[in-house]
């Protein structure tokens, strides 16, 4: 384990010697490492670190007021509203690896716009240990990682968190002072939703698993999991009212985990199960039905795509 305040020396005096007089920007997305990479960076270098969330419209239900309120602190804070353009670059793409590269292609070109725009150039982001494994080890290419594009218009980019692992992550955090919504907060996939929707993204199929993955995280909070959300998978027949319909079927899954390198499934009452698929049908006209994933990590991995 982590020796976080150790840890929280060496980091930032690497960030201060990385950027030095220059000016950077730090990818912000809310959750526990882009958060920690934030709040090294702020300590390190201040005023010249300019905080940017995208809005890339594949967050979290209630994403970007939560960062407005949570980050309100730094005052250089950018929210880029890019919800159209992934949605346009992202169109007719239905492989997994390719989604993943267009979007980390796409959060670069939106970082790069910023930091144009602010004259720095550094970019730091939260990029973990196990990001760099799956990706080098070609499970996935995380955005962050493989899903870089080839050329980037930055002089460096500051990784202060890459060797630690997520439960290391939440030590820091905690050293840190974040909020207990920042350090405990459940993983949640740098590409958003678009991992959450099996085949081509559309701007449907996206508010389906945001609004299904908002009831999965609030139904199963007393379970305490490592990761829960839902994912849309396809689409089967069912029955609504006296009207056949052919809605989308939503898959919940729910794990635990220490650092997300391996992952077992939860056992949910029946109870729990039925009160989640009644709230995903009852509130989506256009779902017909909800499975829950009973596979481990591996041979699955925990999300979808």
């Amino acid at each position: 384990m982590v020796d976080a305040e150790s840890f929280i020396d060496e980091a930032t005096e690497e960030i201060s010697e990385k950027v030095g007089d220059a000016h950077a920007i730090i990818a912000l997305s809310g959750g526990v490492d882009s958060s920690v990479a934030a709040a090294l960076a702020y300590r390190a270098i201040g005023d010249q670190l300019t905080p940017v969330y995208v809005d890339t419209g594949l967050m979290r239900k209630g994403e970007t007021e939560g960062i407005r309120e949570t980050f309100d602190y730094m005052d250089s804070l950018r929210v880029v509203e890019a919800q159209e353009r992934f949605l346009d670059a992202l169109a007719g793409v239905t492989d997994p690896e390719e989604k993943r590269k267009v979007i980390g292609e796409q959060f670069i070109r939106e970082f790069e716009r910023e930091a144009r725009d602010t004259d720095a150039d550094y970019l730091v982001q939260g990029t973990i240990y196990p990001d760099r494994i799956e990706s080098e080890g070609n499970i996935k290419s995380h955005h962050n990682v493989g899903g870089l594009p080839d050329v980037v218009d930055f002089e460096g980019i500051v990784e202060p968190v890459r060797d630690l692992y997520k439960d290391e992550v939440r030590e820091v955090a905690r050293a840190l002072d974040l909020e207990e919504v920042v350090s405990e907060r459940m993983p949640f996939p740098g590409p958003g939703l678009a991992v959450r929707v099996v085949g081509e993204v559309t701007a449907e199929k996206v508010e389906v698993a945001r609004e299904a993955c908002h009831v999965v995280e609030e139904e199963l909070e007393e379970y305490d999991p490592w990761q829960a959300f839902a994912a849309v998978v396809g689409k089967g027949t069912g029955v609504k009212g006296d009207n056949r319909v052919h809605g989308w079927i939503v898959a919940v899954r729910s794990v635990e985990s220490r650092d997300g390198m391996t992952a077992r499934a939860q056992e949910l009452s029946w109870e729990t199960l039925q009160r989640i698929q009644s709230r995903i049908t009852g509130q989506n006209d256009n779902v017909a039905r909800v499975v829950y994933d009973v596979t481990h990590k591996p041979p699955a991995t925990i999300e979808y795509e």
